[in-house]
This record gives structure tokens, C-alpha cells and sequence, in this order.
């Protein structure tokens, strides 16, 4: 038994978003060097993890492809991500959730989170810039 969690983030970032959320987002992404980014933000951040966004290519355990993508728009920036994230990382991603929520300019439904083995994930849902965690829970059996 594995214990990843398939996350997927679909979000806009407001273009007042702090130059420290984006550098952390890039360094999650994988495009961006920790040296680079401003060490006064990042420090408790980043500590000793490793790039939660970063992984591309073919799912080990979720199935499809792993991808990550943050594009300049006319109003900030447009988020795409779709990972297999382990348990013990759970907190960072957590973290990282609560600030892209807090600096977004989409409302409502901007991510998802499922255990790799379940069926139905729980929503992350920015409020007001606030994270919600959403639980899902299954109607019934399909019919078919």
C-alpha cells in the first residue's frame, strides 16, 4: 500500500500577488532555484522539503500525466497543476494551498486532493482568500 495523494490545482493568481508567494509557486513548480528567491519569505517555507508541483511525465500510481504550469495573463497569473504528492508532504501542500487561496482571484472550486486508492476527492475551495477543505462523499452505486 502507497501512501500518495493525487492533487490537482487549477487557479488564477491576482497580479498583487507578493513576489515571494510566486517564487515559492516557481520553486514547487521546478523553474525556479531556491537561491533565487527572497530568502526572507522563503525561509520557513521552503525549509527542507522538496518541489511538491515539480513532477512531469507519466503518473506512477494515479494514472495519466503529471503536469505544472504557471502562465503570465493580462490580470496575474494562471495556475495548472496536476501531481502525485505523498503523505508526509501533505503539510507543505497545505501550506502552499492556503497562500495560493489567500493571493487568488478565482472563487470557488480551485483544487482537489484524493487518496490514490479512493474514488472521491475533497474540494479545496478559496472563500474570500480563505482555504476550505471540502469533503465529498459518494451517492450510491452507478447504474448502468
Amino acid at each position: 500500500m502507497s501512501d500518495v495523494y493525487a492533487v490537482d490545482l487549477a487557479l488564477d493568481l491576482r497580479a498583487s500577488a507578493p513576489s515571494a508567494v510566486l517564487a515559492d509557486l516557481r520553486w514547487h513548480l521546478g523553474i525556479e532555484d531556491a537561491a533565487d528567491a527572497p530568502a526572507e519569505d522563503m525561509t520557513d517555507e521552503i525549509g527542507d522539503t522538496s518541489p511538491l508541483l515539480a513532477a512531469r511525465g507519466p503518473a506512477a500510481r494515479i494514472g495519466g500525466v503529471l503536469v505544472g504550469e504557471l502562465a503570465r495573463t493580462a490580470d496575474g497569473w494562471s495556475l495548472t497543476t496536476r501531481q502525485e504528492v505523498h503523505a508526509e508532504s501533505l503539510p507543505e501542500l497545505d501550506s502552499l494551498a492556503v497562500r495560493l487561496a489567500r493571493n487568488s482571484g478565482t472563487e470557488g472550486v480551485i483544487g482537489q486532493i484524493r487518496f490514490y486508492e479512493e474514488d472521491v476527492p475533497d474540494l479545496l475551495v478559496s472563500r474570500a482568500g480563505e482555504l476550505v477543505k471540502m469533503a465529498l462523499a459518494p451517492t450510491g452505486e452507478a447504474s448502468g
